[in-house]
């Protein structure tokens, strides 16, 4: 049986703390009401389930090209699922939906 040591123990510590904001931004989705609220786990728990498992494996592969190639890949996802969770809020926006408020849900159809 072969020792894990402390690199490995670093990169598994980080790629699971990943792994528990992925779960927590799913169970976000799945309790929110909204397509606007529900924006808000999904970017946010992505974007840092993302990074971190990135980091992770940085740390496993050490200083590498490998590495330098998961960091383009990191800022890649910085850039991208904010802009993405944007996109999606102002398409949804522009398509009529309106944003949850407090109470009951309102009829579509009645005037306002």
């Amino acid at each position: 049986m072969s020792e894990i040591g402390l690199q490995g123990g670093v990169a598994a510590a980080l790629m699971i703390a990943g792994l528990f904001f992925f779960a927590v931004g799913t169970l976000g989705i799945l309790r929110f009401p909204d397509p606007f609220t529900r924006l808000h786990p999904a970017g946010k728990a992505d974007t840092l389930g993302a990074s971190l498992i990135i980091l992770g494996l940085i740390v496993f592969e050490g200083p590498s090209l490998l590495s330098l190639k998961l960091l383009l890949v990191e800022a890649f996802i910085l850039l991208s699922n904010p802009t993405a969770t944007h996109a999606l809020g102002r398409a949804a926006l522009r398509e009529g939906l309106r944003p949850w408020t407090q109470g009951p849900p309102s009829d579509p159809e009645a005037p306002a």
